[in-house]
């Protein structure tokens, strides 16, 4: 079996990290592992476990660009005798799925997001998503999202909750002088509550209401920004003005992206997903719990899935800092949580075998 997975890019993210999880466990089973994409911090690491990088820029959004963008994927599932074309995300399964459809193979997309589908043109243009032979969710929200939006019969879709690699996200892994060596690089102390808010600095995560959140607590607490900005510097500035104008700037840190993500939850005391928009799923919140760390996420989405209330996390009201504030407050004061227990829940639900194994048993339905 062949499979082709086309995604715009390589970098940082949960699409991309999934990508390559399945090439990996493809390339365990004997089978091709193909990408088509324009690259990125993670294309070597691709390469390195045996995948076939196909370079270009296949999620370009000019229109004009479809028809040559088709001719290559024919043409590369022709050389390579492709089985099944895999999308992860609206710009490059447009041609994705007419290669596909001319080639004869079956079109599988992964409905990665909560696309928003404001006007008639933008939902066409997310369309694509629940065009596939066959669609993977990545949580029942989002199942429950492309039924309603698009019409899709439920037998059409298979929930696939995206994967925590559990050999990697395990506290077990990382020692006290590593989790001080990491606030030693953040400059907190270690006698401060670190509140860690991982994900790319852009406005629907939530950092400004993190920040805001932190305004009604303690001194002694430090708020962590751990994410890309990607380019978005207005931002940036915005999130540095809203700490300046609140006297949090002594109290914020901004580092950038990380690679060492188990390390930076092991170095915190709570986590936080913040998100003013549903998450689909919500990686951040499963990896926090995998570490053995409460997380305080906010109540829509994903997240309500991922964490249990008042049991292995908190969760509040959307955009609301005063309630996020108080959640973290009882996270930090509950001396009653079981790291084990949440661990525990997160292996056997949304581990990365889980998703492995599920994805390979819709790859090997469709070629039935």
């Amino acid at each position: 079996m062949n499979v082709l997975q086309v995604v715009p890019e390589l970098n940082a993210g949960g699409v991309e990290a999934t990508t390559l999880e399945m090439a990996q466990v493809l390339i365990e089973s004997g089978h091709g592992a193909h990408v088509i994409s324009a690259g990125g911090r993670m294309e070597g690491e691709l390469i390195a476990m045996g995948g076939v990088l196909h370079k270009t820029d296949i999620g370009s959004k000019n229109i004009f660009t479809v028809p040559p963008r088709v001719r290559l994927l024919r043409a590369i599932i022709q050389k390579y005798n492709i089985d099944i074309v895999h999308a992860r995300s609206r710009a490059p399964a447009w041609p994705a799925y007419y290669a596909a459809k001319t080639e004869k193979v079956p079109f599988l997309t992964t409905y990665h997001g909560i696309y928003n589908g404001a006007s008639g043109l933008k939902r066409y243009y997310n369309s694509v998503m629940a065009r596939g032979t066959h669609i993977i969710a990545n949580s029942n929200y989002t199942k429950a999202h492309i039924i309603k939006t698009h019409g899709t019969p439920p037998d059409a879709i298979t929930v696939v909750p995206r994967g925590v690699q559990m050999d990697r996200f395990d506290p077990s892994h990382i020692s006290s002088t590593d989790i001080t060596a990491q606030r030693h690089r953040w400059n907190v102390s270690l006698d401060d509550i670190l509140i860690l808010l991982p994900g790319r600095l852009t406005r629907w995560k939530g950092q400004l209401v993190a920040i805001e959140a932190l305004s009604h607590l303690p001194e002694n607490y430090t708020l962590v920004l751990l994410g890309d900005a990607q380019g978005r510097e207005a931002y940036v500035k915005e999130l540095e003005e809203k700490a300046g104008a609140l006297g949090l700037t002594k109290r914020i840190r901004m580092p950038g992206h990380s690679r060492d993500v188990p390390t930076a939850l092991m170095a915190a005391d709570i986590v936080v997903s913040a998100s003013t928009d549903p998450e689909a799923f919500g990686r951040v919140a499963a990896e926090a719990q995998a570490m053995g760390k409460p997380v305080v996420a906010t109540a829509h989405g994903g997240a309500l899935e991922t964490v249990l209330d008042g049991k292995t996390g908190y969760l509040v009201p959307p955009s609301d800092a005063r309630a996020m504030a108080k959640a973290i407050e009882r996270a930090v004061k509950n001396t009653n949580f079981d790291a084990k227990a949440a661990r525990e829940r997160i292996a056997a639900q949304f581990s990365t075998q889980n998703l492995q194994r599920k994805t390979l048993a819709v790859y090997n339905d469709l070629l039935k």
